[in-house]
């Protein structure tokens, strides 16, 4: 095409080139302020979407953690009500074999079952204070935990309740809120039920420490795998500084050039001019 002032080729590829320019240093420019490649659905609605649902996956994997800390706990304030409880039980028997002496005079035995009557209803006492959130497992009637072990709610891991009340079925039925050594016979008797409930709380106390221990193996791969997923979405969504950093540079430059292209190409309808003269 001829020289023309109505028609001028050469500035119009000069502002497509230019706006290109301006169009992908506004992008890395974006890039840079928000660290993240793919800020929005408009960047990559693929990759945008999968990173949601991932994100999704992640902040449910909060509510699991919280979940499994809680049922952590309350596994852990049983055990330690368990555990006074069977404290409790070895100083019992030891005043009911005392007092299963017959040899000993009648006031002896009186004041071993005073002291035995005293242990026997903090057992009671020490089971209902092991409460956690409102929640006791080792009460007549607790309550079995179940946490949620994914982000579905689909898969839970349950920790039974152990009943370890007097009268309860650790303790038997045998030993009771009722339960005394004032005499010789009582004391007897009371020795072998004892010895039964200090075998089946230790049982019981078992069973709640492997519920607490595979409560913290999971909790320990919840937070891995929360990790993880992060991570993964990192990789699809953030940006590469460094690289967009040199992008930057280069494209300032392009952008520069691009407009001295510009005003070259619109001074080229001044050389019109000089054929009229």
């Amino acid at each position: 095409m001829g020289n023309s002032v109505n028609t001028n080729v050469g500035a119009m590829v000069a502002l497509q080139n230019l706006s290109q320019t301006q169009s992908e240093l506004a992008t890395t420019e974006n890039r840079i302020n928000t660290g993240m490649k793919v800020a929005s659905a408009k960047d990559n609605g693929a990759i945008w979407a999968i990173a949601q649902n991932q994100r999704a996956a992640s902040g449910s994997l909060d509510a699991v953690k919280d979940s499994l800390q809680r049922s952590a706990s309350t596994v852990d304030v049983a055990i330690a009500g368990g555990t006074a409880v069977s404290d409790l039980l070895l100083q019992m028997k030891q005043k009911a074999l005392a007092a299963s002496d017959s040899s000993l005079d009648q006031a002896s035995r009186d004041a071993l079952n005073q002291d035995f009557i005293s242990l026997r209803d903090q057992i009671g006492k020490s089971v209902s204070n092991a409460t956690f959130n409102g929640v006791n497992m080792i009460q007549s009637g607790g309550t079995t935990i179940a946490a949620l072990a994914n982000d579905t709610g689909s898969s839970k891991i349950t920790v039974q309740a152990q009943d370890l009340s007097l009268g309860g079925a650790a303790l038997t039925a045998n030993l009771t809120s009722t339960s005394t050594i004032g005499t010789m016979t009582q004391a007897s008797a009371m020795i072998g039920f004892i010895g039964t409930a200090i075998q089946n709380v230790s049982t019981a106390l078992s069973n709640l420490g492997t519920g607490s221990k595979a409560l913290a193996s999971h909790l320990t791969f919840v937070g891995k795998l929360q990790d993880s997923i992060d991570a993964g979405v990192g990789n699809l969504v953030d940006a590469d500084l460094a690289k967009e950093s040199a992008k930057l540079t280069a494209l300032q430059t392009k952008q520069q050039l691009g407009v001295q292209a510009l005003s070259i190409a619109n001074q080229s309808s001044q050389g019109v001019l000089s054929l009229f003269r």
